[in-house]
């Protein structure tokens, strides 16, 4: 059996011993949050960004791992003797973390490395990792796996929403007279994620009304759900509760989103990631 490395990003916000465990590199997006450039962390280390995020008035800004960063990666992995390996990021539609990655290769010229631009986030973009290592574990060529992840990104949803408007106005997605009027009617939008891009599907009025409108685009035949939230785990177990009784036979998992994801949509916010 070949050995097969699989590396993916920090917005997959897989958990630090899970990369671990499985020998995972995760190349971290960056973030500049009130004059300091920093990391992006694993699932249990966000809480003190969102804090002072809910507390600023300020904005972070947030960038793509360099291109000198992936060489690194890639070389490490080669270095440990890995014949093929797999690199799986979020959507190029998103950030530039996927060209940056395809230039680190072009410049090594090593064949060996192959890059799937997921078209995901957040945890299905760990739903495809998660199958790749499923793969690599039962003997499976790099070949049937970039296939099969080709595929199956194609089958996936999110679906969020937010408690407040006010980061997506921090933001730039939207005015301070949308905003207003926004917070003022109590209007929550549903936002999708479709062909890699973030697209507004509908408004609707209540968070909890929402909540119930992201529900109802599931599938009775769903295999997998994750219900990622911004500091908002109490609204996730609620949502988790409801979600067993509908799908008894779905896997439902509660996951964090981190701050370059996280900054655009505030704390409080949740989704709903599928397929």
């Amino acid at each position: 059996m070949k050995k097969i490395k699989i590396i993916t990003d920090s917005t997959s916000y897989i958990t630090k011993d899970f990369a671990e465990k499985h020998n995972i590199s995760v190349v971290k997006l960056n973030y500049s949050f009130d004059g300091v450039e920093e990391k992006e962390g694993f699932p249990g280390e966000f809480e003190e960004f969102f804090y002072k995020l809910a507390n600023s008035n300020l904005f972070p800004t947030t960038s793509q791992p360099s291109t000198g960063e992936f060489i690194e990666v890639y070389k490490k992995a080669i270095d440990e003797g890995y014949e093929s390996i797999i690199v799986i990021l979020l959507s190029s539609k998103l950030s530039g973390t996927y060209s940056n990655a395809v230039l680190a290769k072009n410049m090594l010229g090593d064949e060996r490395i192959t890059i799937v631009d997921s078209l995901q986030a957040a945890t299905n973009l760990r739903f495809l990792v998660e199958d790749a290592l499923n793969m690599i574990q039962k003997g499976k060529t790099k070949e049937d796996i970039v296939s099969h992840l080709e595929e199956k990104k194609k089958k996936m949803s999110i679906f969020l929403t937010v408690d407040t408007l006010e980061y997506l106005k921090r933001g730039g997605r939207l005015s301070s007279i949308q905003s207003i009027i926004g917070d003022v009617l109590n209007v929550k939008p549903i936002i999708m994620l479709e062909d890699g891009e973030l697209k507004l599907l509908e408004k609707v009025r209540g968070k909890s009304k929402a909540i119930a409108a992201m529900v109802k685009k599931i599938p009775e035949d769903v295999k997998r759900i994750s219900i990622c939230h911004v500091l908002n785990e109490p609204e996730a177990l609620k949502l988790k509760e409801s979600l067993e009784e509908k799908f008894p036979d779905a896997k439902i998992s509660i996951d964090e989103i981190g701050p370059v994801i996280g900054c655009h949509i505030g704390p409080k916010a949740i989704g709903i990631c599928f397929y």
